[in-house]
């Protein structure tokens, strides 16, 4: 069962305190000037408008931003419509934070004193005092302004964490990589000093002794032989020593583990099956996958959990399958990230599938090289 999330819940709160705000007046308790039916039917229109603009806030932003003007004007006819119900303008402050959202930054002071307007004339439908009105009216412009300011400082917290786990996604996996580049050079620098070093050296004992061998005297001819195959075998060993210094990969999972650790928000497993043969190649480009899977994740998905598997298939080809927990969607458009990733993929003789159905799932083929 997915986890929700602190947003989640904060939505829900909102929703349940605009419901008891306009319970009273829902059961009777208030006096409305039209008719209860269609009072209801605003109310709920404000519910739906509010809930719509939260729903489509991340998925399409004029769809959001339509919502919420529609919530909006709702809002301030669910006032007028009842002035007598004292808590109603409270209603207003929910579409005062809203628009932190889904509006421009001007968007949400344009709201306010178009909302505080509403709570003025409301005010003054029942005759109150010039002075009463104008504190009413500077009580809720104050907090909603309040409202709205902690509200812009909440996402825009949330938007430098989300840029600071990406950032650091970033940065794991470019040293994962330097890190690996580095020991490929070292590899061949080592391979090179035991070549042009040992390898000439155990050449030249060789020849000498090929030499010492056609000299006379049986015993001595007998150690020579023998000094000649421990040369000979040196030889082999050094040289199937340098090709694997030369072959060898980095590996795969510690690299992998490196990339994906400690990332703040997400919770991340890594599993690569033991028979997963990757090469220098390969391995670079897992860990270019897995880095844009990671930062796919956290900028869209809206996900707590990312599965990531990488497996041996029966023909050999290498198998990620990544699966987070996250919304998803049906209809998949790649963006510059996962377009890369294919192309990556591509260029390896794979390729890439995306399925949005359930969370969001990619899974990447490689074909045995």
């Amino acid at each position: 069962m997915r986890r929700m999330e602190p947003n989640t819940w904060a939505g829900l709160v909102v929703f349940l305190m605009a419901v008891a705000v306009g319970a009273p007046t829902l059961l009777g308790l208030s006096p409305t000037v039209v008719p209860r039916a269609l009072w209801t039917t605003l109310f709920v229109g404000l519910l739906a408008g509010l809930m719509f603009s939260a729903l489509w806030e991340e998925t399409g932003l004029w769809p959001a931003r339509i919502a919420h003007v529609l919530s909006v004007v709702l809002g301030w006819a669910v006032v007028l419509t009842a002035p007598r119900a004292g808590w109603l303008p409270i209603l207003l402050i929910f579409t005062a934070a809203m628009a932190a959202y889904v509006l421009p930054a001007w968007g949400g002071p344009v709201v306010i004193a178009l909302n505080t307007g509403v709570i003025g004339l409301t005010a003054s439908l029942l005759s109150a005092p010039g002075d009463q009105i104008l504190l009413n009216a500077l009580l809720y412009l104050l907090i909603q302004s309040a409202t709205l300011l902690s509200t812009t400082a909440i996402i825009r917290e949330q938007r430098m964490r989300r840029e600071l786990a990406e950032a650091h996604v970033e940065l794991r996996a470019a040293s994962t990589i330097l890190a690996d580049t580095t020991r490929a050079h070292e590899r061949l620098r080592i391979a090179r000093e035991l070549h042009d070093l040992i390898g000439h050296q155990l050449t030249a004992l060789a020849l000498e002794l090929e030499v010492a061998r056609h000299h006379e005297g049986a015993e001595a001819h007998e150690h020579v032989e023998r000094a000649n195959a421990v040369a000979r075998e040196l030889l082999g060993d050094v040289r199937k020593t340098v090709g694997q210094l030369r072959a060898d990969a980095p590996d795969l999972r510690e690299s992998l583990t490196a990339v994906v650790r400690d990332i703040p928000g997400l919770d991340i497993s890594v599993r690569i099956d033991d028979d997963v043969q990757a090469g220098e190649e390969l391995t670079e480009t897992l860990i270019r996958v897995v880095q844009e899977i990671v930062t796919n994740t956290i900028r869209h998905a809206a996900a707590t959990t990312l599965r990531i598997r990488i497996e041996t298939m029966p023909d050999h080809a290498v198998r990620l399958t990544s699966v987070d927990d996250g919304r998803g969607s049906p209809d998949v458009r790649p963006g510059n990230g996962l377009r890369g990733l294919a192309e990556r993929i591509g260029a390896m003789g794979g390729d890439v599938r995306l399925d949005g159905s359930n969370g969001f799932r990619i899974t990447a083929t490689v074909p045995a090289r």
